[in-house]
């Protein structure tokens, strides 16, 4: 790997200020600010902010035309109270980095060290810095603009860091690397009346105990048989704290996961018309939508085989993934539309998980991320 470029201390301490000051989806704005700052000592041949709202671009340009290839990483922070007491710990109450977009961000700017340093030979590299990752709504804004949209990329990249593996270890795989998650959302309106005469009203209760065990009665939780599908209660509502009113209303919220975007789509429609049998069965009206849609992941082969090309070049842990993450990620829109591949980078096996509120980004990881990126490049856009 060529470090030669790299400075650790500087990306160490981009990652810890960024990690100080975290802002939720679509709310990204100082942070996007601080990555364009730091970019300005790495200059791109093109920048472009305001992407998605908040996104940029950073494209840095051979000298001869060829591939583009874009990498990217993620802007935003959750909802999360940190309990972690160190010098760099949020400074905002209820919002914090956990899971590591902070160190992803670092990663792609390390990324932007080395090519500032060296061009690519031809074509394109383009370093995407995307908002609004956490609740899908990021990548929706991304494809569609017309800035990302004139790139046309030949590959796209993502890693994500991952506790519970060995650091620095890579981890490939062909084909799904995360699920298709969506949340559907039902309403039941029905009819109140008083307590003790509920044969007067249209209480919605047995229909939400009814849609629950059906809903859960679908579920086919081994990942490793066709047809996975995991449906996970989220929330429930109903009435009031009126003891002498019948409740006339109600709503419950799931979670569903699938290993294919296909897949999914046939499980949407199955749960729908189940909800809709049930409400009409209990003379109740119905409304549904669905929320925080993320596409699967569906790696693309030749991008696959390129992270497993660099991650040997570089002497890297490579490890295969036999069965998809269960959890979601919203560059399945980016692997939809273009050749591309998430992989994985080990940050620990003893690390906390993601989302966990003590969890922080490892920095030792950070030169390991960037090598692979840049080897990818390299490949891609490098002459040989």
């Amino acid at each position: 790997m060529e470090n030669s470029n790299l400075n650790i201390a500087e990306l160490i301490a981009l990652r810890k200020d960024l990690h100080k000051h975290p802002e939720l989806a679509l709310k990204e704005h100082n942070t996007a600010n601080r990555i364009c700052s730091f970019l300005e000592k790495y200059p791109p041949d093109e920048l472009i902010t305001e992407v998605g709202e908040t996104g940029i671009l950073a494209i840095y340009n051979g000298s001869k035309p060829g591939k583009t290839v874009v990498f990217r990483a993620e802007l935003d922070a959750l909802p999360i109270q940190e309990i972690n007491n160190f010098e760099h710990q949020s400074i905002y109450e209820g919002v914090s980095h956990k899971c590591g977009h902070d160190g992803h961000m670092t990663i792609l700017c390390g990324l932007a060290m080395q090519l500032h340093a060296a061009r690519p030979e031809t074509g394109k590299v383009v370093l995407l810095f995307q908002p609004a990752e956490e609740d899908g709504q990021g990548a929706v804004k991304i494809a569609p603009d017309p800035r990302f949209q004139a790139l046309a990329p030949d590959f796209i990249f993502a890693l994500h860091n991952l506790p519970s593996y060995p650091k620095n270890q890579i981890l490939v795989k062909s084909g799904t690397f995360t699920c298709a998650v969506n949340s559907i959302v039902i309403k039941l309106e029905g009819k109140t009346s008083h307590a003790g005469e509920p044969e007067k009203g249209i209480n919605p209760a047995l229909a939400l105990a009814e849609i629950t065990a059906a809903f859960l009665g679908q579920m086919q939780t081994d990942i490793a048989k066709g047809n996975f599908c995991l449906i996970t209660p989220i929330y429930s509502k109903m009435g009031s704290k009126a003891y002498g009113v019948s409740a006339g209303s109600g709503q419950t919220h799931f979670t569903v996961r699938s290993d294919s975007n296909d897949q999914m789509k046939i499980i949407e429609t199955q749960l729908e018309d189940t909800a809709i049998a049930i409400a009409k069965k209990y003379q109740l009206e119905i409304k549904i939508s669905w929320t925080q849609s993320f596409h699967a992941n569906e790696n693309n082969t030749e991008a696959v085989d390129h992270v497993r090309q660099s991650a040997q070049m570089n002497g890297f842990d490579l490890a295969e993934k036999e069965f998809p993450f269960t959890w979601g990620e919203d560059f399945g829109i980016f692997t939809k539309l273009y050749s591309g591949a998430m992989f994985g980078l080990g940050s620990g096996e003893q690390t906390p998980a993601l989302h966990n509120p003590d969890y922080d980004f490892p920095d030792d990881i950070i030169s390991t991320g960037v090598g692979i990126f840049y080897q990818i490049a390299k490949q891609i856009t490098n002459a040989y």
